[in-house]
């Protein structure tokens, strides 16, 4: 599982390596971003048993989540001053699971690393922006009395809506509204006995900075 988390981080950091060196054309936007907000994490619901545990009958409760900063990075790409573009980021954030009937709670994070389609009105003061995008969520729970550390790498989508504002020809300010979830299997979290999967769901209020080339 940490060979397959740290492939796609290389992978990323190649692609992210590939785009800068493009040679832009003239009329061509590039810029790059740092961001920060709060994950108002929603749950983990729909949650199963798996492995040994798959199948158990009865449902099983919705795993509550605490609330948290998220922090990242982002690269976008527009073709000229055209409506649409492609970005790529990846968010790092730490989703506490809430205390459960047999255990005072589980640290987790999730690191999510994706690729975004963004469509624009082009302005050149402001510029509303939507988009939807699809990638990677590597999540890890930590160790408690009664649950195993644990890591897994899902398929994660999202969909999110924003402004951004230019304080200089190079360099805007952004708020952004992130909603996005990825469907999470802890295999091995109860050890022998199994594990357990369900899906994750947050939505995050970002604000940034960035530059373009």
């Amino acid at each position: 599982m940490e060979k397959n988390r740290t492939n796609l981080i290389s992978l990323f950091a190649v692609g992210f390596a590939s785009i800068m060196a493009l040679p832009l054309p003239a009329s061509a936007e590039m810029y790059v971003a740092g961001t920060a907000g709060v994950n108002f994490a929603d749950r983990i619901n729909s949650i199963a048993g798996t492995g040994s545990q798959a199948g158990v009958s009865g449902p099983l409760v919705d795993f509550d989540l605490k609330n948290s900063m998220t922090y990242g990075a982002k690269v976008g790409y527009f073709p000229g001053h055209s409506w649409y573009g492609i970005e790529g980021e990846v968010l790092h954030t730490t989703p506490h699971i809430k205390q459960l009937d047999a255990d005072p709670g589980i640290h987790m994070r999730v690191t999510t690393v994706g690729a975004n389609f963004i469509a624009r009105y082009p302005g050149r003061t402001f510029q509303p922006y939507v988009g939807a995008g699809i990638g990677a969520a590597i999540a890890h729970i930590g160790e408690t009395p009664t649950v195993r550390s644990d890591s897994d790498v899902a398929v994660a989508w999202n969909v999110l809506i924003g402004l951004r504002a230019y304080v200089t020809p190079r360099i805007a300010v952004f708020g952004e509204y992130k909603h996005g979830g990825a469907t999470l299997k802890f295999d091995h979290a109860f050890g022998d006995l199994g594990g357990f999967s369900g899906n994750y769901r947050a939505q995050h209020v970002l604000g940034g900075l960035s530059y373009h080339f």
